[in-house]
């Protein structure tokens, strides 16, 4: 039993109803397709039933009722949405002064109000990334992207989400629970992979300048460019 969201948002409760087991001379080609009913075993447990033959209508009438249910439904777009695919939504965060939390040995456990550049944000079926702006306006599909600035962030902007509190969803909606999930969760430490950004004493000492005040505005000279675009991103096409 599960739960799936309606045209109207609100949950409906779901059962496993039937099969189909799919047959071919080798992995992924299929030719001949059998739908199963499911029953209750003996212990109370789903069992694949007789099967029949599937034909062609049925399959596609099949397929057409699936993709229709995953289908992403209507949503408002606010100004801050980049691009939305069945898979993923994008979006964009101004610069911005917002808090930030720390918990690590070399600058221990500190909160801060501090600037922050232009951000792109995207919670996908793949995971969740971030990425910085050198421009303070909305991006355009040509424009660089650089590396995440921050610590708990891994190559090509993968973000460590840990013990963080992100929403189960990936709609529009729920945008403002995966930017609080970020960035309301403590920075524990720089993961390994590229350097992330270019500060002549290292991240650590970039980041105690960051809490105790040194900026006013983001400094966008530490901001390293990535060998990828907003576009690349949205295709899903970054070089990795």
């Amino acid at each position: 039993m599960g739960k799936i969201l309606s045209g109207g948002k609100q949950p409906q409760d779901v059962a496993l109803q039937g099969a189909i087991l799919l047959y071919g001379v080798g992995a992924g080609e299929f030719s001949y397709a059998t739908a199963h009913r499911i029953e209750v075993g003996a212990d109370d447990r789903p069992v694949i039933g007789a099967g029949t033959p599937l034909n062609r209508r049925a399959l596609i009438e099949v397929v057409r009722q699936v993709a229709e249910a995953s289908l992403p439904k209507g949503e408002f777009l606010t100004p801050n949405v980049l691009s939305i695919t069945a898979t993923a939504v994008t979006w964009w965060c101004p610069p911005c002064h917002r808090r930030v939390f720390f918990a690590c040995k070399e600058l221990g456990e500190r909160n801060a109000v501090v600037p922050h550049p232009g951000l792109v944000f995207q919670a996908s079926s793949d995971g969740f990334s971030v990425f910085a702006l050198h421009g303070d306006e909305r991006p355009e599909p040509g424009d660089v992207l650089h590396e995440p600035p921050y610590f708990n962030t891994w190559d090509f902007g993968a973000v460590c989400i840990g013990s963080a509190r992100v929403p189960k969803q990936i709609d529009v909606s729920s945008i403002a629970g995966w930017e609080a999930g970020f960035f309301n969760s403590a920075f524990t430490h720089p993961n390994h992979g590229s350097k992330r950004l270019n500060y002549e004493r290292g991240a650590f000492a970039f980041w105690k300048d960051m809490l105790d005040g040194r900026f006013t505005d983001y400094p966008k000279e530490v901001l390293l460019p990535m060998n990828c675009t907003l576009a690349d991103l949205i295709a899903g096409k970054l070089e990795k």
